[in-house]
């Protein structure tokens, strides 16, 4: 499993509807939306050339403009291609994507992490033009993509290897020091603990009740770590069991359930601000996504592509979707509050009732 989802450079099917009607594609070009080029071209009558929906030319007059699904359909209709958008080449959105593409392979496939100039060598492109390009179409620096790939080799190597040290060089990790140091935030403990299923680490939970049906909450030292809602408690706590099945399960005490009390008090009042501490775990991409949610004000909806452009990953919109789906943190990490384009709900992993709900309680407050 990769830090970043690059391959997933096409839009979710619920993306797709906005460009069906020429209504739709008219207001595309009028934006010049870049996420409508190659769904489709417009030709102008007046001028005899095709564009893409993105091209920085003059805005011709509606009743002149038609359009068509492909540039072979608009060169059939006897349209030649526009010298300003150039739209029989290759993107030039496209062709820093398919480098982007190539250089994270190249990562992905070494052992140690390739140096910036090499990347950029292989790309075609300036060391600092590269760097701009790679963080523009990730959402991340080509380092921050590595140090994400090598995290994702350990988590892996740690359940099969013999010893943590081989572990983390078989990773590429060439520093056991730089590892140790990031491990806590990359895997949530220890490297020794996770790869004894959370062996030693202490984890206090407390379940509870709440106008969604049955809650968990659970804290490592750093903060929170999960809030999950349900039917069963007993599914709840066997989850969080299965995500740790040899960590310390502390009930709560007096003090915890206070803290629960307040989590409680989140999902009864979603729109007030959610403060207490929190033990994010993810890869940098889910991370940048989780971020960008909690930026999202209460009793306001955002769609997965608006999020994906937020984090500078335009065309991510089914990675964002994933990292969404992976979010442990109900209300802390507001996911409830990402829609389809058109506004409708799409999954939730606590229910899509349960997601009405909040947002039905934000839209009250």
């Amino acid at each position: 499993m990769t830090a970043l989802a690059i391959r997933d450079d096409e839009p979710m099917a619920a993306e797709r509807p906005r460009y069906l009607s020429d209504e739709a594609r008219w207001q595309a070009v009028q934006q010049r939306d870049p996420a409508a080029d190659g769904v489709f071209w417009y030709s102008v009558r007046t001028t005899g050339v095709y564009c893409r929906p993105s091209c920085a030319a003059r805005l011709p007059r509606r009743e002149n403009v038609a359009f068509h699904a492909s540039r072979p359909a608009a060169e059939k209709a006897g349209f030649r291609p526009c010298k300003r958008c150039r739209p029989d080449k290759t993107a030039p959105a496209e062709r820093q994507a398919t480098a982007v593409a190539k250089a994270c392979r190249l990562i992905e496939r070494s052992e140690e992490m390739p140096s910036l100039a090499a990347l950029a060598r292989a790309a075609g492109m300036s060391r600092f033009h590269f760097h701009r390009v790679f963080k523009s179409v990730t959402g991340v620096t080509p380092k921050a993509y590595a140090d994400g790939q090598r995290a994702n080799r350990v988590r892996e190597a740690l359940a099969a290897s013999g010893s943590v040290t081989e572990a983390l060089y078989g990773a590429g990790f060439n520093s056991s020091g730089r590892f140790y140091a990031a491990a806590p935030g990359v895997l949530g403990m220890t490297p020794r603990d996770f790869r004894a299923g959370g062996n030693g680490a202490e984890i206090r939970f407390a379940l509870g009740q709440c106008s969604l049906g049955a809650i968990l909450v659970a804290a490592t030292r750093k903060g929170v770590c999960a809030i999950s809602l349900g039917d069963d408690p007993d599914a709840l706590l066997r989850d969080l069991q299965d995500r740790f099945p040899k960590a310390r399960l502390i009930g709560g005490d007096a003090a915890f359930e206070k803290l629960v009390a307040r989590v409680v008090g989140f999902v009864e009042a979603p729109a007030q601000t959610f403060d207490l501490p929190l033990d994010m775990r993810g890869t940098a991409f889910q991370q940048r996504v989780w971020r960008a949610l909690q930026k999202i004000p209460a009793g306001t909806t955002a769609t997965y592509s608006e999020i994906a452009r937020r984090i500078g990953r335009p065309k991510a919109v089914r990675a964002v979707g994933q990292a969404c789906a992976d979010n442990a943190l109900a209300i802390a990490i507001p996911c409830h509050r990402v829609v389809r384009t058109d506004g409708s709900l799409s999954g939730y992993r606590w229910g899509l009732a349960r997601k009405r709900a909040l947002l039905d309680k934000e839209a009250a407050a």
